[in-house]
C-alpha cells in the first residue's frame, strides 16, 4: 500500500464531532477518501453517514474537526456553495432534480444560475450537456423533459450535472435503490470511468453486494462513531453486516411447504392490456410467496389490479373461494387485502402528520364514538400495541414521521395496513432503502405474521430477499410469470442468473 504521506487525497478528515441537542451524531469521526477513488460509507440508518455528507458539503459546521482538507488544502469553514466551488457534489436519493425542466436545463442548471444569473444561450447550454455526456458515454435527448425518463437515465443526469460544477469529489447516496440489475451494471460502469477520470466517488448504499463490487475501501460508522476502514477485497457481506450492525445477521433459506393449506387467493389468466397477461398463480394461509422480476416486468401492475387500483382487461381472481373484483382499493381492504407499497414517502405514509395518524389511517372507523367523534383513549391505545408488537423504535407518538429513520418508518406502514386486519397482505420491495439491521427486522416480522396464518406476496428484484424469506418464488419477466421456484432446490447465484439474465 502506498505510504499515506505520499498519497494524494480528495478529502481528509479527522476528529470530526457533532451534535444536536444532546444527541450525538458524530463522535471523533475520521474520514479520508483518495483521489479518484470508489469508496463506501456505509452504517445502519442514524449511524452518522448523512450528518457527516451534510458537514463536507457545509450544510452543517462540526462542534470539533481536527483536520478538515479538500484536495490537499486546509479548509477552517466550508458553505454549500463554497463546497461546490471547490469541486464536491452529493446526488442524494431523490436527485433533487426539476423533472418539467429539459435534460439540458437540469444538466446546466448550475451553471446557468450560479450567484449571478445570466440570459440563457441553448447554443452554449447545448454544446456544454453533449460534452459531458459524451464524456459518460451515454447520449440522451437534450430536449426531453427530465420526468420522462427512467429513474436510471436521470442518475445519469445528476451525475453529469455534477461533472458541470467540475466536481472532483462526488458522494452517491442510494443510487442504485430504484434501479434494475442491467441499470445498476451500467451505472456503476460509469462509476468506474469517473473513478479512471480521476474523480473521487463516496457509494452509500444498503446494497453490500453492490458496495464490494465497485468500492476499493469501506468505512463504516456505527452510533456515530468509527467502527473502522477495511479494504473490499477482504470484506464478504456477511462480516460487512456485522460490522455495520454490531451483531451477526446470517441468511438462511425458510421455505415450507404450505400447498395443502387453504387457499387464501386464486388467480387465473389476469391480464392488463400492454402490462401484463396470462398470470395464474394460488396463494395459500401462511405462505409466503415471493414474486421476483426486473423493474418493468409488471409486478407493480399486477399488485394494483389485485388491491382494486387499476381493472383487468381478462382473469379471474378468488379469495377465500368467493369471486373478488374489487372495484377500487377500499373495496379491495373491506374484502381482506393490504397493500405495501413500493413508494413509502409518498404513496405510504402523510410526511407532514403526525406517528400516531399515520398508524391509524386506515382504520379511523374503528375509533369513533357514538357520538360519531374520534376516541383519542382508542387511537393511542391502537397506536401503543401496533408499537410495542413490530418494535418501533419512536419518541412520541405526536412527532412527525419524518423523524423516523427508514425502517421505523417502514414499521409504521405495516402496522397501518395490518390494523385493518387483512387476510393476505401485498409487500412490495418492502425494504428499499432500508439499512439491513431494519431489514432483518422487517422480515422477522413477515415470518411471524405468516406463521400466524396470514399470506404473503412478496414482491422484489433483488435474488436474496426473495430466497431467503419466500417459501415458493414465482419469476415474472416481461409481462409473464415464466417460471415457479423452490428455495430448497437452488442456489442466489443460480436465481440471479436466471432473473438477470
Amino acid at each position: 500500500m502506498t505510504d499515506a504521506n505520499t498519497e494524494r487525497f480528495a478529502l481528509r478528515l479527522k476528529g470530526i464531532s457533532k451534535t444536536f441537542g444532546g444527541l450525538q451524531a458524530l463522535d471523533d469521526v475520521d474520514f479520508e477518501v483518495r483521489a479518484g477513488e470508489v469508496h463506501c460509507l456505509a452504517g445502519e440508518n442514524g449511524s452518522g453517514k448523512s450528518t457527516l455528507i451534510k458537514i463536507i458539503t457545509g450544510v452543517y459546521q462540526p462542534q470539533k474537526a481536527e483536520l478538515f482538507e479538500l484536495f490537499g488544502e486546509a479548509v477552517r469553514s466550508i458553505s454549500p456553495t463554497g463546497a461546490r466551488n471547490r469541486g464536491v457534489s452529493v446526488i442524494w436519493q431523490d436527485l433533487a432534480l426539476f423533472s418539467h425542466m429539459s435534460v439540458r436545463e437540469n444538466i446546466c442548471f448550475d451553471d446557468m444560475v450560479g450567484l449571478t444569473p445570466k440570459g440563457v444561450h441553448y447554443g452554449e447550454m447545448d454544446r456544454k450537456a453533449r460534452a459531458v455526456l459524451e464524456r459518460l458515454g451515454v447520449p440522451l435527448e437534450l430536449d426531453i423533459p427530465l420526468e420522462a425518463l427512467s429513474i436510471a437515465r436521470r442518475q445519469i443526469v445528476a451525475i453529469a450535472r455534477a461533472l458541470m460544477n467540475d466536481a472532483r469529489l462526488i458522494f452517491m447516496d442510494e443510487p442504485t435503490a430504484s434501479l434494475s440489475r442491467s441499470e445498476t451494471d451500467h451505472l456503476l460502469d460509469i462509476v468506474r470511468k469517473l473513478s479512471a477520470d480521476g474523480v473521487a466517488v463516496v457509494f452509500v448504499s444498503h446494497r453490500l453486494a453492490e458496495v464490494l463490487e465497485i468500492a476499493s475501501r469501506v468505512t463504516v460508522l456505527r452510533d456515530g462513531r468509527l467502527v473502522g476502514v477495511y479494504d473490499c477485497a477482504d470484506m464478504t457481506q456477511v462480516r460487512l453486516g456485522e460490522l455495520m450492525t454490531g451483531q451477526l445477521i446470517e441468511n438462511k433459506v425458510v421455505a415450507r411447504d404450505r400447498v395443502d393449506a387453504p387457499k387464501v387467493m386464486e388467480v387465473r389468466g389476469l391480464s392488463r392490456a400492454g402490462e401484463f397477461e396470462n398470470v395464474s398463480f394460488d396463494l395459500h394461509a401462511g405462505e409466503v410467496l415471493g414474486l421476483i422480476g426486473l423493474i418493468g416486468a409488471g409486478r407493480t401492475e399486477l399488485a394494483h389490479v389485485l388491491m382494486g387500483m387499476r381493472a383487468p382487461t381478462a382473469g379471474d381472481m378468488r379469495v377465500e373461494g368467493r369471486p373478488f373484483r374489487p372495484s377500487s382499493i377500499r373495496d379491495a381492504i373491506r374484502q381482506g387485502l393490504a397493500y405495501v407499497s413500493e413508494d413509502r414517502l409518498s404513496l405510504g405514509l402523510l410526511q407532514k402528520q403526525p406517528i400516531e395518524d399515520n398508524t391509524v389511517i386506515s382504520v379511523l372507523h374503528k375509533l369513533l364514538t357514538r357520538l360519531p367523534l374520534l376516541s383519542m383513549r382508542k387511537r393511542d391505545a391502537l397506536v401503543r400495541s401496533w408499537v410495542d408488537k413490530l418494535g418501533v423504535k419512536i419518541g412520541r407518538p405526536s412527532d412527525l414521521i419524518s423523524t423516523l429513520s427508514g425502517g421505523n418508518q417502514q414499521k409504521i406502514v405495516l402496522a397501518k395496513w395490518l390494523a385493518t386486519e387483512p387476510k393476505l397482505l401485498i409487500l412490495d420491495s418492502p425494504t428499499v432503502g432500508v439499512d439491513i439491521g431494519a431489514r432483518a427486522g422487517i422480515f422477522r416480522i413477515v415470518r411471524s405474521l405468516a406463521d400466524s396464518g396470514l399470506a404473503i406476496l412478496l414482491i422484489s428484484d433483488e435474488a436474496t430477499e426473495v430466497m431467503f424469506n419466500s417459501d415458493r418464488i414465482l419469476h415474472m419477466a416481461e409481462g409473464q410469470i415464466v417460471a415457479e421456484y423452490d428455495p430448497r432446490k437452488m442456489t442466489v447465484p443460480e436465481l440471479e442468473e436466471r432473473v438477470y439474465a
